[in-house]
């Protein structure tokens, strides 16, 4: 968690800018270690859910301005004279933000270019990709800081990616744990030396992503997703959306005839 903002600094926002298929995201409020202020977290849903309805992108790259941190969770100076319904509501409004992050249509890769804390934690945790270097901390050492309690649903979203037992670290040992101790678990997709800025993988690593069939990325998507909530969920429309787009017969005959694939999203 920040400290209270200091008198006369700019506000925080998030930014967005498309080069070619890739959108980038940008957490912006370095002097308060990009701590999301509730402008910023309205900005992150209005920008996570136009993505739908955005052409030619195929891929998100969710990161952060400067080089300390990721997110050093919510601004704590907007926690003042907060009570029970109060605090609720914060959290249904985070849970909000991860809802829509999480149902971007295309992949998005999580760059962690320093502190991921608390709401740092589970925006990564809503990515499906994430690049950090091997001192990169992760963390949600909240019952040492504010004792605030954080949402069911954000709790179980962390031990999806990170599992039961390391979430237990984070929470109630509060440790924060290095991006290095945590590529065992899987949670981290590309693990770079210490002290890189994890930007440019992340980039090149969403361009890779880009270059699918969008169809078979959105679908392999959207069954992960229904998975989270029902192992045993129906998805036979989106493998048949697959099977039956012009893009799967290109992919044969483009693998047929040695060359690369064309694909025309349809």
């Amino acid at each position: 968690m920040a400290d209270p903002a200091v008198d006369g600094e700019q506000p925080g926002r998030v930014t967005a800018r498309q080069d070619g298929p890739v959108l980038t995201l940008t957490l912006d409020h370095p002097r308060r270690l990009n701590a999301l202020t509730w402008d910023m977290y309205d900005q992150l849903e209005r920008h996570a859910r136009a993505v739908a309805g955005t052409p030619g992108v195929r891929a998100v790259v969710l990161t952060s301005a400067g080089s300390r941190a990721f997110a050093a969770g919510t601004d704590i100076s907007q926690f003042t004279g907060f009570d029970a319904e109060a605090g609720l509501a914060y959290e249904r409004r985070v849970g909000e933000v991860l809802d829509a992050l999480r149902a971007v249509p295309v992949p998005v890769v999580a760059a962690v270019p320093g502190l991921a804390v608390g709401a740092g934690l589970v925006l990564a945790a809503a990515c499906d990709l994430v690049v950090a270097a091997e001192d990169v901390r992760f963390g949600a050492p909240v019952s040492q800081t504010l004792g605030n309690c954080i949402d069911a649903s954000a709790v179980e979203l962390v031990r999806r990616r990170l599992g039961a037992a390391r979430t237990d670290q984070l929470l109630l040992a509060a440790d924060l744990v290095s991006a290095a101790e945590l590529a065992g678990s899987g949670f981290i997709t590309r693990l770079l030396p210490a002290g890189t800025d994890p930007r440019p993988a992340a980039e090149e690593l969403a361009r890779h992503v880009a270059a699918g069939a969008p169809i078979t990325l959105r679908s392999l998507k959207q069954i992960s997703r229904r998975l989270d909530t029902d192992p045993a969920a129906d998805c036979a429309d989106l493998v048949g959306a697959c099977y039956g787009s012009a893009d799967f017969a290109e992919g044969v005959t483009a693998f047929l005839e040695r060359r690369p694939a064309r694909w025309e999203d349809r």
